[in-house]
This record gives structure tokens, C-alpha cells and sequence, in this order.
């Protein structure tokens, strides 16, 4: 029953952290230095990853009308959206970088780079990041306020600030996203809601990347990793839907400044405890 508990305190951290641009892995690994899983080593690798397809169902549910292409309102014959069937083309670019270098070089990120410094550092660099791009954008005009207005141009590029997400772990990847699209011009919301789209194939796809490399190892579930499996993505899935509620109505009245601030502080704490503790 203890290990169920603290599955439902990783869904909650996961489904906060996932959205919010703080990183839902530097959060990750506080939690597990306070509340460690009983699992093995490689369930834990799994779920931190696997937790996450309960986040992105959220994302799924709350946009089903911007991001499904059918029209099924006509029976006889199912139309398609030319205009979502455009926005999955420019988000599949934006996945590009991210999901070839995330197949060839997982393993080794996972191995040298996730771990208290790293993260620590990321954090620290992408807040300061977020404080100096906001004031620079402080009463400028966006040339990008609606989706159907990004080029594919832009989509690379945003793709290409996810790749650093990918990369350094603690970066964010919607923080990453959200300052790179920030820098192209791009307004917060549409920032905000195009990452939130970008995040649906990466996740599902680095979740079946984790997935399929676990059972290629030969292993299989136990019904205990089973449950705290299903318990932490239902637990991502309702809390994700609160905080991206919550997301898109702070934005459209406030900027990312705070998020900096609280990165830089954890960070700071992060780098202060790991050279104490370890």
C-alpha cells in the first residue's frame, strides 16, 4: 500500500511539473531522493517516463476539437480538417530533431547527464534565461498570435529548442519550447498551446521507445509495478488537466518571469544540497 501512496505523489509532481515550464525531471529527482520507489532499477526507468502518458491524455481530452482531423458530424461521409491535418505536418516537423537524436543518443543522456548537477545547472540557466527573454519581449508585439499563423520555418526552430530539452535534462522541454518560440516572435498562448500539441507525439513516442527497450531486456511486469504504473498515470492525468487549465488562463494576463525565479532558486538549492549530501 506505501508503494501505491507514493505513486499518487509522483502522478501529482508529474502532472504539475510536466506543464508548468520548471522541469518535471529536476522535480522527479528531488522526489526520489526524499521518496524512493521500491522497484527495480529498470521499472524505475521506465516509469519516469511511462507516468507521463497520463500528463499528455490530459492534453488529448482538453484540445480533442483543435487536434482531431475528422469531422464526424456528417455520417454519410467523415470529412477531414485541412487545417488540423496542416498543424499534425508542422508539429511532426517540430519533432524532427528531437525524435532522431532521442533514438540514437537516449541511453547515453540518461547516463551522463541525469543526474543532481546537471539538472541543477539547466535549471539555473534556463531560469536566468526566461527572466532576460521576458523583459526583452516586455511591450514588444508578437508577429505570432494565432496557431494557424506559424510557418514551417518557425516549427523547426521551436523543434530545435526541444532538442536542448531533450539533451539536458532539467531544461524543461515546455520551457524550452516556450522560450524558443518566445524569441521567434510567437505570443505566449500560442507558445504555450503549441508545445502542449508538440508534447503529444514526443511523449508517446519516448514512452514506447522506453517501453519496447524494457521488454527487449526480457523483463515484465510485476501486478506491483502494474498498479503503481496505472495509479501514477491516472494521478498525471487528472492534475494535468487542473494545472493546463490553470496555465492558459495565468498567460494570457501574466508572463513567465516567476517560473524563472522559482527555477533559479531550486537550482541553487539543488547544487547547495547535492555538495552537502553527496
Amino acid at each position: 500500500m506505501i508503494e501505491i501512496i507514493k505513486a499518487i505523489f509522483f502522478g501529482i509532481v508529474e502532472g504539475i511539473t510536466e506543464w508548468l515550464p520548471i522541469s518535471s525531471t529536476g522535480h522527479m529527482i528531488i522526489l526520489d531522493e526524499f521518496i524512493k520507489l521500491n522497484v527495480r532499477e529498470e521499472f524505475w526507468n521506465l516509469f519516469l517516463v511511462v507516468i507521463q502518458l497520463g500528463a499528455i491524455l490530459a492534453v488529448v481530452l482538453l484540445f480533442w476539437n483543435q487536434i482531431f482531423p475528422l469531422n464526424l458530424k456528417d455520417k454519410k461521409e467523415p470529412v477531414w480538417k485541412k487545417d488540423i491535418l496542416l498543424l499534425w505536418v508542422k508539429i511532426l516537423v517540430a519533432c524532427v530533431p528531437a525524435g532522431i537524436v532521442g533514438v540514437l543518443f537516449d541511453d547515453v543522456f540518461d547516463k551522463y547527464l541525469y543526474n543532481f548537477p546537471c539538472v541543477a545547472m539547466a535549471l539555473i540557466v534556463f531560469g536566468i534565461l526566461f527572466i532576460i527573454v521576458e523583459k526583452k519581449k516586455k511591450g514588444t508585439t508578437f508577429r505570432i498570435t494565432s496557431i494557424d499563423q506559424l510557418d514551417y520555418k518557425t516549427v523547426m526552430w521551436i523543434g530545435v529548442f526541444q532538442l536542448i530539452a531533450a539533451v539536458f535534462p532539467g531544461t524543461s522541454r515546455s520551457g524550452a519550447t516556450i522560450i524558443g518560440a518566445l524569441l521567434l516572435g510567437v505570443s505566449r498562448v500560442v507558445a504555450a498551446e503549441f508545445t502542449f500539441y508538440l508534447a503529444i507525439p514526443v511523449m508517446f513516442g519516448a514512452s514506447l521507445l522506453k517501453l519496447v527497450k524494457f521488454l527487449m531486456m526480457g523483463l515484465s511486469f510485476t501486478s506491483m509495478e502494474l498498479a503503481i504504473l496505472a495509479v501514477g498515470c491516472i494521478v498525471s492525468f487528472v492534475v494535468s488537466i487542473i494545472v493546463i487549465k490553470f496555465l492558459m488562463g495565468y498567460i494570457k494576463k501574466h508572463d513567465f518571469i516567476p517560473f524563472g525565479i522559482y527555477r533559479i532558486v531550486l537550482g541553487a538549492v539543488l547544487l547547495i544540497y547535492f555538495a552537502l549530501v553527496h
